[in-house]
């Protein structure tokens, strides 16, 4: 009879580790730490109406890469095995909702790849992208305080993939940017941005001119 395979230890005889995986860190953080924080600053105590990280979307614009109306199989191939590797999770594709003959788009073509992360794989993406990927930006000296909406929703860039550990890029054909979205609820562009900085965002400083 053959020997199923079991979770870790199974095949050596020992126990089978049936344990939950571990919360996400930075989700810890913000319950323990954070929302104290806040509460002490804004002088809201009440948790329901602190600002809350709902979602992180994750998208790669391909449209100037088109030929023909239809993206080349080496930038498409490229491009979903990043987006699978840093998040986790298979991309969708975002298709153009109408013709721009300036840009030789056409209604229906193949314009971008999107992933949209909720919960724990949220905060996991989060705490690689703090620790990991922003360090390794080249030149990097603090990200924008202005790209905020009036919702408090914040959004980056990144200028290629290889700043994210897990994408080797000698092993890659095509290199791409992506755009970084993260949307709060509750929320205005002051409570995001200190959520965002007890989390470990690198704001760039701003340098106050003196008056001659």
């Amino acid at each position: 009879m053959a020997k199923s395979k079991g979770r870790k230890g199974d095949d050596q005889g020992g126990p089978v580790d049936t344990s939950p995986p571990a919360p996400p860190r930075l989700r810890n953080k913000y319950k323990s730490e954070v929302a104290a924080a806040f509460a002490s600053k804004f002088g809201d105590k009440n948790p329901m109406a602190h600002p809350r990280l709902e979602k992180i979307v994750v998208n790669v614009n391909l449209g100037r890469y088109l030929e023909g109306n239809k993206l080349p199989a080496v930038k498409k191939d490229t491009t979903v095995e990043t987006l699978r590797k840093i998040t986790g999770q298979k991309p969708v594709i975002s298709y153009a909702k109408k013709s721009v003959s300036n840009f030789k788009v056409r209604e229906g073509a193949e314009t971008a790849y999107m992933v949209t992360m909720r919960r724990d794989r949220m905060w996991q993406f989060l705490d690689r992208l703090i620790n990991l990927a922003i360090p390794r930006i080249k030149d990097f000296r603090g990200l924008s305080a202005g790209a905020f909406d009036k919702s408090g929703n914040y959004s980056m860039g990144l200028s290629e993939q290889g700043v994210f550990p897990e994408i080797n890029m000698a092993e890659v054909d095509f290199t791409h940017g992506m755009n970084i979205n993260m949307v709060f609820k509750n929320s205005t562009p002051d409570k995001s941005r200190f959520v965002l900085e007890q989390m470990g965002f690198p704001f760039r400083k701003e340098v106050s001119k003196e008056k001659k």
